[in-house]
């Protein structure tokens, strides 16, 4: 098992943590934490965290702590913002093996890290410098905890003493609780709507169930406790009122724009954790995995993996539907579900390699979602050299169009990836249909794997450069010299992370936009607006236009 650690740390290390560095941050996600980690370093504040250098009430402190301390090693840069999800990539494909292997067998734990690598969105996660990865795993280790402790419940055992019953219950809430401090009260939501599921459908008559999940719950409080009611106690209940307050508007209302339709997350799921999708559905629902393993010697792991399999079966849905429920629409939110979607996946596979048992579903989608995919994704360097073709479906967007016009170089050559998934996608499927079922998984997973590298690399920062990369220019362009750099118009966290902003002090109060814009200042004000009409461009009073580039317009006011 130590060697099979070692290659699975060594294959993350390939693939999460180079080239970290090679792109600007994302508006807004990504930059809107390494900000507030980077003013926690400036400021000295590591307790409350701070965006524009005023309470932050969005998120809890524990993920922008990783971040500041990966920043202390790394600099501020985009690296360090990133390097703890390497980590949590790290991390998460020695746990799933770890499981893998003592659930089912070494080869399972295998087939489970395959499908968490080669899957698009789970792959890719690791690679940004978003919250989920680590919330993800902090509510999957939690909920593992209590799953473990309640099989060793009912296991006799000479172990009488109160620790050895209850660890693997305590360590749960208390990995929960870490959940809680990564993101917020969403994760004790979705612990408790799939415990509460698992309760249901044994009829509210299993053991002592309720009085465990009470304990349960303790362990998760005690731990977020620790900040919310240090908070409470320095500085009153205000902030944690605001921060309950916006955690229920992003459930309640489609916040800052991104609403969508209820299968949203149905899409987002199936494409983009393929291929690990096309698995796993055959066991989204139902469990016949005890019927199948009649022939296994321990009657006992028997039960412990068909429990798994329905434990893993609800927190997908619970997963999905809650999402699907809430207004607020975006693509991470349902990442939760990885976790239970690529066991299932490497359940099929396992399955069908001991026993020979093939869903036909998997064998019609997977080489249609992969040529799909994959050609998808090939196409994207021609498009690039023939923008025209993508002009009609901007008509109405002057800012998009504008985007279009950035000086990026697309190469056809950098549509290989596309080609290696769709062709990996078309030679697992043939070997599935073979019975060659290991080397189906190893030959999809790969390409997997490689695609999401590659595509990465070659699309990322071209990608970047049409969106964005004008306006980070321009506030870096800033970055030593004493102005104020604010945009107009739209939610932005760039201009403080890359212009390096530091706490204002004096003349100006930090959001007080209306006092830049009309009263006389002692040093220069810029301006940051996206262009909406070329015919009819912003016009502030008392600010000159530099330069226009990309849709972005840049504007001056001098001392």
């Amino acid at each position: 098992m130590r060697r099979d650690l070692l290659i699975i740390a060594g294959l993350a290390v390939v693939f999460f943590f180079p080239f970290l560095g090679g792109v600007h941050l994302f508006d807004w996600d990504e930059i809107n934490f390494a900000e507030s980690a980077r003013e926690m370093i400036m400021t000295g504040d590591y307790f409350r965290p701070q965006i524009d250098f005023e309470p932050f009430w969005e998120k809890p402190p524990l993920f922008i702590w990783m971040q500041a301390v990966s920043m202390q090693l790394f600099g501020v840069s985009e690296y360090a913002a990133r390097f703890p999800n390497a980590v949590a990539g790290l991390v998460t494909l020695l746990v799933v093996y770890s499981i893998g292997k003592k659930l089912h067998d070494r080869q399972f734990g295998w087939i489970w890290v395959m499908a968490y690598l080669g899957s698009i969105l789970p792959h890719l996660y690791f690679r940004s410098g978003i919250i989920d990865p680590w919330f993800n795993l902090f509510i999957f280790i939690g909920i593992y905890g209590f799953i473990n402790f309640r099989w060793q419940f009912f296991e006799p055992s000479n172990q009488q003493q109160w620790w050895n019953r209850y660890r693997f219950l305590v360590l749960g809430g208390l990995a929960l609780g870490m959940a809680i401090m990564t993101k917020g009260p969403t994760a004790y939501l979705i612990a408790f709507l799939t415990l509460f599921s698992y309760w249901a459908i044994r009829k509210f008559k299993s053991k002592c169930y309720l009085n465990h999940f009470l304990l349960f719950s303790v362990a998760a409080a005690v731990v977020s406790l620790v900040w919310f009611g240090f908070e409470i106690a320095l500085h009153g209940p205000w902030f944690i009122q605001e921060f309950i307050t916006y955690q229920l508007r992003l459930l309640t209302t489609a916040d800052s724009g991104h609403g969508g339709f209820p299968g949203y997350h149905v899409i987002v799921l199936l494409l983009g954790c393929f291929p690990a999708s096309v698995f796993a559905l055959p066991n989204l629902w139902g469990d016949k995995q005890s019927e199948d393993e009649v022939m296994e010697s321990a009657p006992l792991d028997t039960c412990k993996r068909s429990d798994f399999a329905t434990w893993m079966q609800l927190l997908f849905w619970v997963v999905l539907i809650l999402f699907s429920l809430v207004k607020t629409k975006i693509v991470h939110y349902s990442s939760m579900a990885y976790f239970p979607l690529t066991y299932l996946a490497a359940l099929t596979i396992w399955r069908a390699v001991r026993w020979s048992i093939k869903p036909a579903i998997t064998g019609y989608l997977l080489p249609t979602l992969g040529v799909l995919i994959g050609l998808i994704a090939a196409s994207v360097p021609y498009l690039g050299q023939h923008l025209d073709l993508l002009k009609p479906l901007f008509a109405h967007d002057t800012f998009a169009l504008e985007n279009l016009k950035a000086n990026v170089e697309w190469e056809l050559w950098e549509g290989w990836p596309g080609i290696l998934l769709a062709i990996g996608s078309v030679a697992g499927w043939w070997y599935w249909k073979k019975g060659a079922i290991w080397e189906t998984a190893q030959v999809v997973f790969f390409s997997g794997a490689v695609f999401v590298t590659f595509t990465l690399l070659f699309y990322i920062r071209n990608i970047e450069g049409i969106s964005q990369s004008a306006a980070i220019e321009f506030y870096t362009s800033k970055a030593t010299e004493d102005c104020y750099v604010r945009t107009v118009g739209f939610k932005s966290f760039a201009h403080l992370f890359y212009t390096n902003k530091r706490p204002v002090n004096g003349d100006v109060h930090q959001d007080d936009l209306e006092q830049l814009i009309n009263e006389p200042q002692t040093k220069p004000v810029y301006l940051v607006a996206k262009l909406k009409d070329t015919l009819n461009p912003p016009v502030v009073p008392g600010f000159k236009e530099l330069y226009r580039k990309n849709g972005f317009v840049f504007l001056e006011k001098q001392p």
